[in-house]
């Protein structure tokens, strides 16, 4: 499969030859593909194919191959490619990091060499077209999932995945069914008897932005504060019975201050009430206030009161700012760094 693929997105006038069994102390790879540019210069592709490979798994795959491609006698450049039926974007995110190449069934493609020069990427699923019910999920859409990340960066470990379950306010059985994904995807770390003993908080988000966004996961309805934003904090400040909770820029700055909020981004419970107990006029274009609503309760979740103002939670900021438009994944950037170099501020 990976040798059919690369063979078939060759440059023109490449060579390609294919040699199984090379011989190697170490046999950590099963397939050597001879590449010979059209100027006579050559490389050496050397690919171990798994089944299955989760992004926890990376490290150790990359270690054994590199191993392996080590032993074999050859002067060319050689070029390691790690392939599997499917690749889910953090496991091909991990190997690229690493300087590695990638293939899978479905199109995904990454090989590069410095000499000769070559760069083949392509683009294949997404999603992994042979997960059946049953097995782990493969997203972490939905406020269930969104529940566990959000508990899970709000809570500093130790704790076992019954005592995750209660603080998220999920099912037992979809705090397993996240924690086993995020297992999967090296972002929690479980001791031998099932503690979780480690979250990587701040690469745990970024994941979470790719299946949540504040206007791709709610409902938004976008307003004119003709009096501006500050008028508008006035406002909410006198309204503490209100049903929201304030994010994104406005919420940001308030600890991690990056620039002046243009664009007041609020959860809210009820839009039209909100709307007019704050007196904002709807607007498509211009607008300085956006309110969101829809089935994610959890962003109302741990929210403080900070000088009148309901904030939501850090970890609820972060990702709406990570998956806002125009400066905020840079205001994001400021807050995960200020979050990092202070975490004993916001974590519980």
């Amino acid at each position: 499969m990976a040798v059919d693929l690369i063979r078939g997105r060759l440059p023109g006038g490449w060579e390609a030859r294919f040699e199984v069994g090379v011989g190697s102390p170490v046999r950590d790879f099963e397939a050597v593909l001879r590449l010979v540019a059209p100027g006579g210069e050559r490389a050496t592709v050397v690919i171990a194919a798994k089944r299955l490979l989760e992004t926890r798994d990376v490290a150790l795959a990359i270690e054994r191959l590199r191993l392996a491609a080590s032993t074999l006698p050859d002067d060319a450049e050689v070029v390691p490619i790690l392939a599997a039926r499917y690749l889910s974007p953090s496991t091909r995110a991990r190997i690229a990091e690493a300087g590695v190449g990638y293939v899978d069934a479905t199109g995904n493609m990454l090989v590069t060499a410095d000499r000769p020069a070559l760069f083949i990427a392509d683009r294949g699923a997404d999603r992994d077209p042979w997960r059946g019910p049953g097995r782990p999920r493969g997203s972490l859409k939905g406020p269930p999932a969104a529940r566990v990340v959000r508990a899970l960066v709000d809570f500093a470990p130790p704790y076992t995945v019954p005592e995750l379950s209660e603080r998220a306010g999920a099912s037992t059985g979809a705090t397993y069914r996240a924690v086993e994904f995020l297992e999967q995807e090296d972002l929690v770390e479980r001791q031998r008897y099932g503690q979780i003993s480690d979250v990587r908080w701040r690469k745990l988000l970024e994941r979470w932005s790719a299946d949540y966004g504040f206007a791709s996961s709610n409902t938004v309805a976008t307003y004119l504060e003709p009096r501006g934003l500050a008028a508008l904090t006035d406002h909410l400040a006198s309204l503490p019975d209100l049903g929201y909770v304030v994010t994104g820029s406005l919420a940001a700055e308030r600890v991690a201050a990056y620039a002046p909020a243009r664009l007041a981004t609020l959860y809210v419970r009820d839009p039209s009430a909100a709307a007019e107990a704050l007196d904002l006029r709807p607007a498509d274009t211009g607008a300085n206030v956006a309110l969101a609503t829809g089935d994610y309760d959890v962003v109302f979740d741990r929210a403080e009161t900070i000088d009148g103002l309901r904030v939501a939670a850090l970890s609820q900021v972060a990702v709406d700012l990570l998956t806002g438009p125009g400066r905020n994944p840079s205001e994001a950037t400021a807050l995960l760094d200020w979050m990092e170099a202070d975490e004993s501020r916001w974590r519980r």
